[in-house]
């Protein structure tokens, strides 16, 4: 089954032309050496979020084959969803999935093959574009999570591990996710800060119970963590902010903004 796209025209632009123009203006910096094992992004409108999304994929030193993991907004389908083939459809672009790494996901315990969970989710369509200027032709496997426990999110983000080093995948985790939202720039700065500090410390349960007891509204929380522990089992060893914004630097209120921030895990 294909994906259509959902976003087109309001996130990012709606024609091929404009949105590659876009796109190239954001992606600005070196890539790094090392291998980008984990990398996060923003999901917003470009206006806000294309900068910092830009700015840390320009320097990630991605594979060429992509898991995606991010939030599930709507709260439809399983809870850590695996869409399992077709491809994913963007204004002038087409991204195929990897129906064999799909499958192969879709067998460890709590993974589920499902599309209900992707339909109505932005999150990581609006990460595409991004991918085709900066990596041109690369396969994929879109993910949702919803799971909510520390311990499955942990088993599962390890088992994920386990089966890219058994199946011996050369593959870079792409995680989607905002930081703070509608509380004012200052807040956002604090709060953020907490949270990007267990990132960049690799701690995946500190991550958790910071956003938690913090009651910090990073969309992406979930995802994140998962893919932290996929990260760790898979030798990362090293974290980076690439950059860190708010909606409040391009929209001038500083009142209700929302926070984006890009890390980078080698």
């Amino acid at each position: 089954m294909d994906r259509q796209p959902l976003v087109a025209g309001q996130f990012y632009p709606g024609n091929k032309k404009d949105l590659l123009s876009a796109v190239s203006g954001y992606l600005q910096g070196e890539a790094m050496e090392e291998r980008t094992i984990l990398t996060m992004l923003p999901h917003a409108g470009y206006v806000f979020s294309g900068s910092t999304a830009g700015k840390t994929l320009a320097r990630a030193n991605l594979a060429e084959k992509i898991i995606l993991l991010g939030p599930n907004h709507t709260g439809k389908g399983e809870s850590i969803s695996v869409w399992p083939d077709g491809k994913w459809i963007v204004p002038g672009f087409e991204f195929p999935v990897d129906s064999s790494l799909a499958s192969s996901i879709t067998e460890i315990n709590g993974f589920s093959s499902d599309y209900q969970a992707h339909i109505q989710e932005h999150s990581l369509e609006v990460i595409l574009p991004f991918l085709s200027v900066r990596k041109g032709n690369v396969s994929m496997v879109p993910i949702a999570v919803s799971e909510s426990r520390l311990s499955v999110l942990a088993e599962a983000g390890k088992n994920l591990a386990q089966v890219i080093k058994r199946l011996n995948l050369n593959v870079s985790l792409i995680i989607s996710s905002d930081m703070s939202h509608y509380i004012s720039h200052e807040q956002a700065q604090k709060i953020d800060a907490l949270a990007i500090e267990q990132v960049l410390d690799l701690n995946p349960e500190g991550l958790y119970k910071v956003v938690m007891e913090n009651k910090i509204s990073m969309c992406g929380v979930l995802p994140m963590v998962l893919g932290m522990y996929c990260a760790l089992d898979l030798g990362a060893r090293k974290a980076k902010l690439a950059d860190y914004s708010t909606s409040g630097e391009v929209s001038r209120d500083f009142s209700q903004v929302v926070g984006y921030a890009g890390v980078i895990i080698s």
